[in-house]
């Protein structure tokens, strides 16, 4: 899809338009919520950019097409617009983060308490990727209080960050790097 003008006016005095063309703020938990999902992409975008070209990087890019249908079904008062077809995930996405977590966790040494965010470059850029996605859930939480919010989406950003966790961590095991555990000061 060509877009032919990137800029319209309609957003001046601070609405947008939702799918459906349902006007609100753009300070409302919906766009919060969808807005922290378009900045996780582009986290991932980074994160991606850092990685050889493989497996990781291949992941990565299929859970940002994932994010677009969570976008878009975050853009859909559902009370005023039906769900179009790309307002869902495909069947088993959610199912298919845990069967990366799962072949992460196999490859990966046990742990040994909390680790501190950090290691490589990509790994701490995962890092980043998975507090923003943490950030994301609450967003969608806080709408989920207010509007219809598919109970999928909610899992499968849940899983995401999950996966983002063990991702970083198969980053710095694969490129050597030693993670650094929390040292409690109370103890």
């Amino acid at each position: 899809m060509k877009i032919s003008k990137v800029y319209t006016r309609t957003g001046d005095k601070g609405t947008t338009s939702l799918v459906g063309h349902v006007r609100v703020s753009k300070a409302s938990t919906r766009l919060e919520a969808y807005g922290t999902i378009d900045e996780l992409s582009s986290h991932l975008g980074l994160l991606a950019a850092l990685l050889s070209e493989g497996e990781d990087r291949s992941h990565i890019q299929r859970i940002q097409n994932n994010l677009f249908n969570v976008c878009t079904h975050l853009a859909i008062d559902q009370e005023k617009t039906p769900l179009t077809a790309s307002a869902h995930l495909a069947s088993g996405e959610t199912e298919w983060l845990e069967s990366q977590i799962d072949a992460i966790n196999d490859l990966l040494p046990e742990p040994q308490g909390f680790i501190l965010p950090g290691g490589s470059l990509a790994a701490a850029q995962a890092h980043v990727c998975r507090t923003v996605c943490r950030r994301a859930e609450r967003r969608i939480i806080a709408l989920s209080e207010e509007a219809v919010v598919g109970e999928e989406m909610l899992q499968y950003i849940n899983r995401l960050s999950d996966y983002l966790f063990v991702l970083a961590k198969k980053i710095n095991f694969n490129k050597g790097v030693t993670e650094f555990l929390w040292k409690n000061a109370c103890r």
